[in-house]
């Protein structure tokens, strides 16, 4: 069974500025719905570390696409951050970048959190965040 459509699709080119981009959309997303704020933050941190990802480890011998998309229902939202690069594995050396903590900074930020993917192949991170009232 697949997806129905996204309410909103973003497809980026995998650069650091890109990820302001979406992290800025989403706070739209987030305010529109009048989520509160601490809710919204937490949305836009997770998804910004998910896009960093992409942006330092998917594409080591250039450039792709960051790809995002969003789905509303029931009581929130679901966010998809996908790359077509090389997909998720062990890190190749301890000088590799960041700290390797972005998983669990996404999972403790979100409501549900699944990985796919594998070593060689795209990565799909996939969040759900519920709705608070409005702050």
């Amino acid at each position: 069974m697949s997806d129905p459509p996204p309410v909103v699709e973003l497809e980026l080119e995998a650069r650091a500025e890109n990820v302001a981009v979406v992290r800025q959309a989403l706070s739209g997303i987030g305010e529109a719905l009048g989520w509160d704020a601490a809710v919204v933050e937490d949305l836009r941190i997770a998804v910004s570390e998910a896009c960093t990802n992409v942006v330092l480890h998917a594409y080591p011998d250039g450039g792709g696409p960051m790809e995002v998309a969003v789905w509303l229902g029931g009581p929130g939202l679901e966010v998809a951050v996908r790359d077509r690069g090389r997909g998720i594995g062990p890190r190749l050396s301890p000088g590799a970048p960041g700290l390797g903590l972005g998983l669990s900074l996404m999972a403790a930020l979100s409501d549900e959190m699944r990985v796919s993917g594998d070593a060689g192949a795209s990565t799909e991170v996939r969040m759900a965040f519920r709705a608070a009232g409005p702050s």
